[in-house]
């Protein structure tokens, strides 16, 4: 029986390792994205001048609404 427990603790140990891993993970993620989000009406401005475009400041705030409103 030894073997059977010593597995058993292995298991358990690897499957609560594995969960307090991930939302440890998760959150930290969350927290770095709201701080540092992915992309801002700088950037946005930024890819349509390089489109050739030069963008007035309405269009660059749909664009922003667009993208908040899908995340």
């Amino acid at each position: 029986m030894p073997v059977l427990e010593t597995v058993l603790w292995s298991v358990g140990s690897l499957i609560v390792g594995l969960l307090l891993g991930f939302f440890i993970a998760r959150t930290v993620t969350k927290k770095m994205l709201d701080k540092n989000p992915p992309i801002n009406e700088k950037m946005v401005e930024a890819m349509m001048s390089a489109m050739g475009r030069k963008p007035s400041q309405k269009q660059v705030k749909q664009v922003m609404a667009q993208m908040n409103r899908y995340k």
